[in-house]
């Protein structure tokens, strides 16, 4: 089976490397030619646990490669997905389409025999059928379907998410369209994946509806966090009494300083637009978007208050950047959020991140001073601030850590340590929640 994916950024590369791993022969391709160039030459773009080694084996096995010539690649395919960039569009917080748009045009030229053209990346409600108004206006004569296959990749598992996903949701309109997919993802069937196959609308809502429940639970038990620091309750006790509960479950029930990424911020405000353009609205979403904004403005008061009450002067060490472990997207990420507000109020920012660096630097104002060894840069801080929880951030020498510093602050917005603990130590310890 030929498969090509349009667009070769994060779903789109790991979604052809998964396929091809799956058996399928598969093309990336993308109008970066420096980006295919690297891609070519071994060079993974983005930071993904596994996917170099994924990439490498079916490049080597003939199953995956990369081009800049949409034409002939589609014209050989049975099946193409578009998993194009769909950012947020300055001014009114809709889903950007025009390279959505630009591909169906691209791809409709190029189709020899049926094809079924797939919408990979995250789209509002009814899009597919704007790439089928399209594919038709420009041929006419043209034999394709057009399909939804939204995807759950969570960065830093997203291999894992592909080959054991919950579920896979097939928006389709005919067998033919059904067939090929199905057989595409007959692989997982040994694993017993559940398979929905529903309308067009119904499999692109799917993917919005989910992101903007799991980001409620996040914000959710952020303002819970909020209030157990002022009534003496620990929300980690709180949040475990309501994950055992079946009913709700334990997931996403972590207080931080808010959500951040390629996915919640986006696809919460693209909901809500989407809501409003159709005469409705989507008010408990609303409140999760201000939820998690307040919610970082709130962590820039915590530093603060953790500091005496101002930060001028202090040397503040930032543990984690991205915003989430296992992964370089910095996104909408709290760290872009809070440290500027620490610079603008006189703060030194000293910042360690394990893959972040490169893409916070363009993010961060220049101040900023970056380290490679998570000691040299807690060394002579008035305040380390635990903002990502990576792994080795949670194994660290605290003894050390105390050594080195100038001051005894421990701010960890993402609770890996233990308040008693810290304090036994000899940190004056901030949590959140606690």
């Amino acid at each position: 089976m030929n498969v090509v994916m349009i667009g070769s950024g994060y779903v789109g590369l790991v979604s052809g490397a998964c396929f091809a791993e799956f058996g399928a022969c598969v093309t990336c391709v993308d109008v970066d030619q420096t980006k295919i160039e690297r891609l070519k030459a071994g060079e993974i773009p983005i930071y993904e646990p596994g996917l170099d080694d994924l990439v490498a084996r079916n490049v080597r096995n003939d199953r995956l490669g990369f081009t800049t010539d949409l034409g002939t690649a589609v014209a050989a395919a049975d099946l193409v997905f578009i998993a194009v960039g769909t950012p947020t569009r300055r001014g009114d917080g809709y889903a950007d389409l025009q390279y959505v748009y630009a591909a169906a045009r691209e791809i409709a030229g190029s189709l020899n025999g049926y094809t079924v053209i797939v919408d990979k990346s995250t789209v509002p409600v009814g899009t597919a059928r704007q790439v089928e108004r399209i594919v038709r206006e420009t041929r006419p004569e043209a034999d394709f379907d057009v399909a939804s296959n939204p995807e759950f990749l969570r960065e830093g598992a997203a291999i894992n998410d592909f080959m054991r996903p919950d579920r896979v949701v097939l928006g389709v309109e005919s067998e033919r369209a059904e067939r090929l997919l199905r057989e595409l993802y007959r692989p997982i069937n040994l694993i017993e994946a559940p398979i929905l196959v529903t309308n067009l609308e119904s499999a692109e809502l799917v993917k919005y509806a989910s992101n903007a429940f799991l980001a409620t639970k996040i914000s959710f038990i952020n303002e819970i966090a909020n209030l157990c620091e002022q009534v003496g309750a620990d929300v980690h006790a709180v949040s475990r009494g309501m994950g055992m509960d079946k009913r709700i479950g334990s997931k996403f029930l972590h207080p931080g300083p808010g959500y951040g990424g390629s996915c919640f911020p986006k696809d919460t405000t693209a909901l809500i637009r989407i809501a409003q353009e159709h005469g409705t609205s989507c008010r408990i979403v609303e409140s999760v978007v201000e939820v998690n904004a307040a919610q970082k403005a709130r962590m820039v008061k915590k530093i603060r208050s953790a500091l005496g009450g101002s930060e001028a002067g202090k040397t503040i060490a930032i543990l984690g950047l991205t915003f989430k472990p296992e992964t370089d997207d910095m996104r909408d990420s709290p760290s872009i959020a809070i440290i500027p507000n620490l610079v603008d109020k006189g703060a030194s920012v000293r910042a360690h991140d394990p893959q972040g660096e490169e893409e916070a630097r363009p993010l961060l104002p220049e101040s900023v001073s970056y380290y490679h060894d998570v000691y040299d840069t807690v060394t002579g801080a008035d305040a380390v601030v635990l903002m990502t929880e990576w792994n080795e951030y949670r194994g660290l020498n605290l003894d050390r850590v105390l050594e080195l510093m100038k001051g005894e602050v421990f701010v960890d917005l993402r609770n890996v340590y233990e308040p008693g603990a810290m304090e036994g130590k000899g940190f004056a310890y901030a949590g959140v929640g606690r």
